[in-house]
């Protein structure tokens, strides 16, 4: 018996499956279409925290190299550019803000990295028609290209997309708001010197009281999104010509190109009640969906799987108790409100349901050309950052201690800082608990405090790495002086951080990260 099945070979079901995989996770993964499929290119825009979490899978640099790499948006109101925004950062970052590339080609890479690992069982045409949970497992019932087949496992994923058979034959629903308004957006492939950025307009010349979007893609595929508004008919606006009138409108009456992909859609941004059913837990869309606008929705899927996959895999392998996947679901639950509450945000920025609201919005766009205070205000979609789990249950905060107000916090993700001999933080932190301390003598501290651990450590089975750090650049960056200390859980989030070594208090936090502390 397989311990865990995945349903779904998208980016999250295969993201989770080679997590699951590297971790020594045997896993089987069933989708019901086949492995290259090309329809649409659907999600783009993949975030530097994404980027971190593919690189650790052994997909980034692939990804990085065919996408399109971008750090800049421009925000234009009618006639005139508002701002423009850089999200390069510092000289420490790793990876650009974001890299634009297409799903199905992040899929390919992800399906080439599952081909690899002999633990990653990945099966095509092979579409789920029943789920039974169990107290002790799951029994699929599958139709298969050899006829009906069951299979069963301990632990099943659904990461089945936005229509979820899994969470519609366990009868679960999500709840949300629905939008009334409809976008168009037509992939179109051309040669333009347009810069690679992230063009954004309100009320454009092209397109009357609308918003409007353009953003290129790798081979010279651009991605070009109307508003329409909910009484548009959906065919009609799919139509080549339409389609043609509206591009010609945006780019000029000369403009080649060949349309490569078009829809027509409206949106939700809506969340299932819990993530976690007991055998049974739900990533990406089939947990949560959001308006388009931020590239939130991939880019969160991939963090429910960067998030799942160490647990998952301590719990299948008696490391720790199965409470601990409870934690996937309070995490990722409030994780996906922030993500519709910006969603929802945008939609009403962009698409304004009352006249008070459009004079509102028209004149922080007036403003904001001329004075910076009100470019805060401006909403063209807040984009994809990471989730701040500043209240999960598996931090250990600590009362009294001082650290600067910029100092990366318990529930952030641990700065990746890129280091002047080569390479880059992350690369020096394993599959298991981290222990960053900055230590100028760091040999002798590492191993008294290894040597205080390793009993209780072993006990536990949690698992845990100290990792010296002598550099500057980062102790700065983690406002650290010699005997700070921070814990790193295995997705790279903070948990505990103290201004001086405790072992003990070392001990107690990472027991409190694996959900072991209760049976401590």
């Amino acid at each position: 018996m397989t311990p865990v099945v995945v349903v779904g070979a998208g980016p999250v079901g295969l993201a989770l499956a080679i997590d699951l995989a590297q971790r020594g996770v045997p896993v089987r993964v069933l989708d019901d279409g086949t492995p290259d499929s090309t329809e649409g290119s659907r999600a783009i825009c993949w975030s530097r925290r994404t980027l971190a979490i593919l690189h650790r899978l052994g997909c980034a640099e692939a990804i990085a190299a065919h996408g399109v790499q971008w750090n800049t948006g421009r925000v234009f109101f009618g006639d005139h550019e508002v701002y423009a925004f850089d999200l390069t950062g510092d000289a420490s970052q790793r990876w650009p803000a974001f890299v634009n590339l297409q799903q199905y080609e992040v899929e390919r890479e992800l399906q080439r990295r599952a081909a690899e690992l002999p633990l990653v069982d990945l099966r095509w045409r092979h579409r789920v028609a029943g789920v039974t949970p169990g107290a002790d497992g799951v029994h699929l019932d599958v139709h298969t290209p050899d006829g009906p087949r069951s299979f069963a496992a301990p632990w099943v994923v659904a990461c089945d997309g936005a229509r979820s058979p899994v969470r519609g034959m366990l009868g679960l629903e999500r709840e949300g708001q629905v939008f009334r308004d409809r976008f168009l957006i037509a992939d179109i492939r051309m040669e333009q010197p347009f810069p690679a950025e992230r063009w954004f307009w309100f009320d454009p010349p092209f397109h009357r009281h609308q918003s409007a979007l353009l953003h290129k893609q790798a081979d010279n595929v651009w991605r070009l999104d109307f508003q329409l508004g909910y009484d548009a008919d959906p065919e009609r606006e799919r139509a080549p010509d339409a389609i043609a009138a509206r591009v010609r409108a945006m780019l000029g009456a000369d403009v080649r190109y060949t349309l490569v992909w078009a829809s027509v859609y409206t949106f939700a941004c809506r969340r299932m009640a819990r993530f976690r059913h007991g055998r049974v837990l739900f990533a990406g869309d089939a947990a949560h969906v959001v308006s388009p606008f931020g590239a939130r929705g991939a880019n969160s899927g991939i963090e429910d799987a960067d998030n799942l996959g160490w647990k998952l895999a301590a719990v299948v392998q008696g490391h720790a108790p199965e409470p601990l996947l409870d934690s996937y679901d309070v995490e990722r639950v409030r994780a996906a409100d922030e993500n519709i509450l910006q969603s929802t945000r945008s939609t009403d920025f962009i698409t304004p349901k009352s006249p008070v609201s459009r004079v509102y919005r028209d004149a922080v766009l007036a403003l904001a050309r001329h004075h910076p205070f009100a470019r805060a205000l401006v909403n063209s979609g807040r984009l994809s950052v990471p989730a701040v789990l500043d209240d999960s249950p598996l931090n250990t905060p600590a009362p009294g201690a001082s650290f600067a107000a910029d100092a990366p916090a318990p529930g952030s993700v641990a700065p990746d800082v890129v280091l002047p001999g080569g390479g880059a933080l992350h690369d020096r932190l394993g599959a298991r608990f981290a222990l960053l301390l900055f230590a100028a003598d760091g040999d002798a501290a590492a191993t008294a405090i290894a040597a205080r651990l390793a009993p209780a450590v072993e006990r536990a089975g949690t698992g845990c790495d100290i990792v010296v750090v002598n550099d500057a650049v980062v102790a700065r960056r983690y406002g650290a002086s010699p005997g700070t200390c921070y814990l790193v859980r295995p997705d790279r989030h903070i948990c505990a951080r103290w201004p001086a070594v405790d072992p003990d208090a070392i001990l107690q936090a990472l027991l409190r990260a694996h959900a072991a502390g209760v049976h401590a």
